[in-house]
């Protein structure tokens, strides 16, 4: 009988190197494609879909006709002025993504190997002893990939790299029981403590979310707690005060980040042709930050901001 000695494939979205945010030192974050969340500010609405997806940008379009040329599916058409494509016909050929002269197509989503993955983030090992950097999973949700997270985990672990998990914490325990013994920091968002709101805002229940919570704190592992600060929705100081006496409670976690929202990611849902539910009408001031940051070092976290 042969025994096969393939590892898992994963599907990845982006791979950025040279972060400061997403953990200690300089890294390499990966950014693993899939969410089972649904929040109404998501940053990359690029990774919830769980599938490969074409991205467009149609202001550099030329109008060519290229794509449609490139196209077996009969997908791609012309609008006004530009070529825009069927998503209900389109099959991801890549095609017109080749054959675009301006690059105003992008298939999302990119299936790559552990060892292939490996050997990108070791080019960048040299930074990481450096900084005392590493690697960092986010997404997406890494856990929903588990077999894989786990593999490339397992493999940096082997190499020595330092690894961080960035996660929802929507995921069950026992992915997290079996990556643990590979990651050195979870990374681990916490938005609503309102039951209700957090199911209107995010699509699911935080019930499991803070359970995890619960079980990692008590594990001995590193947890940075993260707060996506969206104005109007997470970033009232009844929000943050729960959360604080909630994390306060466990007692082994001594790091909170307050991540403001940006508006970049708007333009992300234009190019995907996703509506968005969220339209802010200004930021969160830096007034009403320093309030958020005082509550928390009240509590007796080292309170970061930014990111």
């Amino acid at each position: 009988m042969t025994i096969s000695t393939q590892q898992p494939t994963g599907l990845i979205f982006a791979l950025k190197r040279y972060s400061i945010h997403d953990g200690p030192g300089i890294r390499t974050t990966v950014f693993l494609k899939g969410c089972p969340l649904a929040c109404w500010w998501c940053h990359n609405p690029e990774g919830i879909s769980p599938e490969k997806a074409l991205f467009m940008w149609e202001d550099r379009c030329l109008g060519c006709g290229e794509c449609r040329e490139a196209c077996p599916s009969d997908a791609v058409f012309r609008q006004d002025d530009i070529y825009i494509t069927d998503s209900n016909r389109c099959t991801l050929h890549a095609g017109c993504v080749e054959v675009c002269p301006a690059e105003a197509r992008e298939i999302i989503g990119e299936e790559v190997a552990v060892e292939g993955l490996m050997a990108r983030i070791e080019d960048d090992t040299l930074f990481f002893d450096q900084s005392g950097g590493g690697v960092t999973f986010s997404g997406g949700e890494p856990l929903m990939q588990p077999v894989f997270l786990e593999s490339v985990l397992k493999a940096c672990r082997s190499a020595n790299l330092h690894t961080a998990v960035d996660t929802s914490g929507y995921g069950e325990q026992a992915v997290f029981k079996a990556i643990m013994p590979y990651t050195d920091l979870f990374l681990f968002d916490l938005k609503l403590m309102d039951g209700q709101k957090h199911l209107t805002c995010t699509g699911v229940s935080n019930e499991l979310i803070l359970s995890n919570l619960i079980y990692l704190a008590g594990s001995g592992k590193d947890v940075i707690l993260r707060i996506p600060v969206i104005p109007g929705l997470t970033d009232d100081a009844g929000n943050i005060k729960a959360i604080a006496e909630f994390a306060a409670e466990l007692k082994t976690i001594r790091q909170v980040d307050l991540l403001p929202y940006h508006k970049m990611s708007l333009e992300k849902y234009h190019r995907m042709k996703i509506a968005s539910r969220f339209h802010p009408e200004g930021d969160v001031s830096p007034e009403a930050m320093k309030n958020l940051e005082s509550i928390l070092l009240d509590k007796g976290f080292r309170v970061t901001a930014g990111g």
